[in-house]
C-alpha cells in the first residue's frame, strides 16, 4: 500500500471518537494524517467532546481528551495531500466561518480529492458550497443544511451505523459509523490492507 498524506480539520469540542478514531486507524494503515486547526500551531492541543445517545432528543455532552494538533494550518498546500478528513462535533460549526478552511475544502473539492466527513462535519461542505448534485449523510440535525446546499441528504440507519460514498465524498451520521465510514474511505483512497 502506498502512503497517503491526508489534512484532517481540528477544532475545539470536535468528537472524540470521530477525531480519535479515524486519525489512528488511518495512521494504523500507513497513512500520514496532519491535523491542523486555525490559530493552533504544532505541539498546542483542542479539547474534545464525547457524545453518546442516552435516549434524550439530542446526544449527551461529556469531556473528551485533549487532541494533540501535528501541522500548522498556516502552511497547508492542498496540493500536497490527497485527501481531507473532517471530523464532528461542536467544531465544525465555528470552523466553516474561517475562509480559509472553506478555501481549503473547496480546493479538495475541485481536484476531485477524497473527502471523508462524518455527523456536523458536512456543515463545513455546505458552507463551502461543495455538494450540490451529490447524496451526503450527516447527523440529523445537518440534514436541512446538506439540502439548503443542493444535496441529497442520507439520513441514518437505526443504529447510526451506515456510511454512504458519492464520487470522492465519503460520509456517515456519527462514530457508530466508523467501520463503515472507515472502510469505504479506505476504498476511495485506494488503500488495500494487506494481511
Amino acid at each position: 500500500m502506498s502512503q497517503k498524506r491526508i489534512l484532517m480539520f481540528a477544532g475545539d469540542y470536535m468528537e472524540d471518537y470521530e477525531a480519535m478514531v479515524p486519525f489512528q486507524m488511518l495512521l494504523m494503515v500507513g497513512h500520514q494524517v496532519d491535523a491542523v486547526c486555525p490559530d493552533k500551531k504544532p505541539g498546542d492541543t483542542v479539547r474534545t467532546a464525547i457524545h453518546d445517545f442516552e435516549g434524550d432528543q439530542t446526544y449527551s455532552e461529556k469531556p473528551g481528551h485533549n487532541f494533540l494538533i501535528n501541522a500548522d494550518f498556516d502552511l497547508v498546500e492542498t496540493a500536497a495531500y490527497d485527501a481531507l478528513l473532517i471530523p464532528g462535533g461542536r467544531a465544525p460549526e465555528y470552523l466553516r466561518l474561517n475562509p480559509k478552511v472553506l478555501e481549503i475544502t473547496r480546493e479538495f473539492a475541485s481536484a476531485g480529492k477524497p473527502i471523508a466527513a462524518i455527523c456536523h462535519g458536512p456543515q463545513i461542505l455546505a458552507a463551502a458550497g461543495v455538494i450540490n448534485g451529490y447524496q451526503i449523510s450527516g447527523y440529523p440535525a445537518v440534514g436541512p443544511e446538506v439540502e439548503l446546499a443542493g444535496a441529497t441528504y442520507v439520513g441514518p440507519n437505526d443504529t447510526f451505523s451506515n456510511a454512504h460514498t458519492d464520487r470522492n465524498f465519503v460520509t456517515a451520521p456519527a462514530w457508530p459509523a466508523h467501520p463503515e465510514w472507515i472502510s469505504q474511505f479506505l476504498k476511495v483512497l485506494g488503500s488495500r490492507i494487506e494481511p
